[in-house]
């Protein structure tokens, strides 16, 4: 069968990065496998262990050369995945075969290994969160000072700039960051547990020796990079785990289907609009489309993630008592596909953000037709000072407001609203007075200023904690 023939994940063919595959690949995770068998053995030699120097040595050069045919072979006849590496793991590096995997279940490979992927994917679903930061922070400095309509119940609102807007996309972003920093540093591993999480098998190995157990895990904790192992587990670790992972990954999903809402939405109304290549077709049939389409493939792909938390949580809550296997199969599928579709929205948001259209005029005229409404409280100020009754003024504008608004709705150029206050001789100001006080900076209040403090005192120290990557940008695919 070719590739074309045979289904495959969408996320591996159009939208993940190549370095999200890498991490989810089977050479990857078996890789790791391997290496924590060599940890174990490692620990087990330096507690007393006899297990031989070749040993050690010969599973150290071959850690990454595994053949997968063998594997396949080896798991037709056991119909067990470890065992088949453990087997093929032997087959070259036979001074290790009656060593590896000693005293430990399989587990021991799958959940630390899991544990070790997921922390690596948060690792570089930050990387890329930074990136999308690093480019919002630009948009938002350069349109700091934009007057636009603001909105509320999608109806409009006071003004806001365009740049203050950006910055609420990157507050989110800057929530996932602080939830991303909190599950990469404090993941704990699996640990050295045994079958049921209770070491009675690291106990006979070293005849009982409690501390000698103790150390062990301490030992392989350490050379499998993490800091602590999880106190007490069952055969597995607690799937738990898994949900405040996925959480932290649904997270930015959600805040990438905000951005991606927002963006679809100014786009429709023609402020702002994302990306559209030279030769790129926004419609089959209607040659004019200009679709939103990246956005609408970051919301797609968010709903995905999004329900994928929930998965987890259901996951851990039928893990009776030290495990069932009903996690498995399921975890296979979730876990890396939460990370990998998630590792695409960011790739699109990136694209997106570095390549947003902004269009001033369009931005103003949608302001001007609305902005006389705002300013009714200021009206009736002016109408009060040039002698006027203030209820009288504002009945007068509420009537005009509604037969101004309505005339908008059924075609009118432009808000006449003014017009018709300063031709209506209850009122009395002069329409160059009025329009005085349509200045769009005057309804903005200190959203340019919110900016440059958002950007100095908040984003600014976190992209500096962080060096910038030198990774290429990855291609937005069809």
């Amino acid at each position: 069968m070719t590739s074309h023939d045979r289904y495959s994940s969408p996320l591996a063919q159009r939208y993940a990065s190549n370095a999200m595959l890498e991490l989810w690949s089977p050479a990857m995770r078996h890789g790791l496998w391997r290496e924590l068998w060599l940890a174990l053995a490692e620990a087990e030699q330096e507690l007393g262990v006899s297990i031989p120097d070749d040993a050690i040595a010969q599973m150290r050069a071959h850690l990454n050369d595994i053949d997968f045919d063998v594997v396949a072979a080896y798991e037709r006849r056991f119909r067990h995945d470890v065992m088949a590496h453990v087997h093929a793991f032997g087959d070259v590096a036979p001074a290790a075969r009656g060593f590896i995997h000693y005293g430990a279940t399989s587990a021991f490979v799958t959940d630390n290994a899991d544990l070790i992927l997921m922390r690596r994917g948060m690792e570089l679903l930050r990387g890329k969160v930074l990136r999308v930061l690093r480019a919002l922070a630009a948009f938002a400095r350069e349109w700091r000072n934009e007057p636009t309509l603001g909105s509320t119940h999608l109806q409009p609102a006071q003004p806001t700039t365009v740049g203050k807007r950006a910055t609420l996309w990157m507050q989110d972003l800057l929530l996932d960051i602080a939830d991303l920093e909190h599950r990469i540093a404090t993941l704990p591993c699996r640990g050295v547990k045994g079958t049921t999480g209770t070491q009675a098998s690291f106990l006979e190995i070293f005849n009982g020796d409690h501390a000698k157990v103790r150390e062990l895990e301490a030992r392989v904790t350490a050379k499998i990079g993490f800091s602590s192992a999880i106190p007490v587990s069952g055969q597995t670790y607690s799937r738990k785990l898994d949900a405040q992972v996925l959480g932290v990954v649904a997270g930015i999903a959600s805040s990438a289907m905000k951005f991606s809402g927002d963006l679809r939405v100014l786009q429709s109304v023609g402020e702002i609009e994302e990306p559209f290549e030279s030769e790129q077709i926004g419609s089959s049939a209607m040659a004019y489309k200009r679709n939103p389409m990246r956005c609408e493939r970051i919301a797609s792909l968010a709903r995905f993630v999004v329900t994928l938390e929930p998965n987890a949580n259901l996951t851990h809550g039928v893990q009776f008592f030290e495990r069932t296997l009903d996690d498995s199969a399921n975890r296979r599928i979730v876990i890396p596909e939460s990370f990998l579709a998630t590792d695409a929205i960011l790739v699109l948001m990136e694209n997106v953000v570095t390549g947003l259209e902004v269009h001033p005029a369009r931005i103003r005229r949608r302001l001007l037709d609305e902005l006389p409404f705002m300013a009714t409280e200021e009206l009736i100020v002016r109408a009060v000072r040039a002698g006027g009754d203030r209820q009288v003024a504002h009945e007068r504008i509420r009537q005009h407001s509604i037969d101004a608004a309505r005339a908008l709705k059924n075609g009118a150029e432009r808000n006449d609203l003014l017009a018709r206050l300063a031709a209506d001789p209850t009122f009395g100001v002069p329409v160059a007075d009025l329009e005085a006080a349509l200045d769009p900076h005057r309804f903005v209040g200190r959203a340019p200023e919110q900016v440059d403090e958002f950007l100095e005192q908040v984003v600014g120290p976190v992209l500096a904690g962080h060096a910038r990557a030198d990774e290429v940008r990855e291609e937005v695919r069809v």
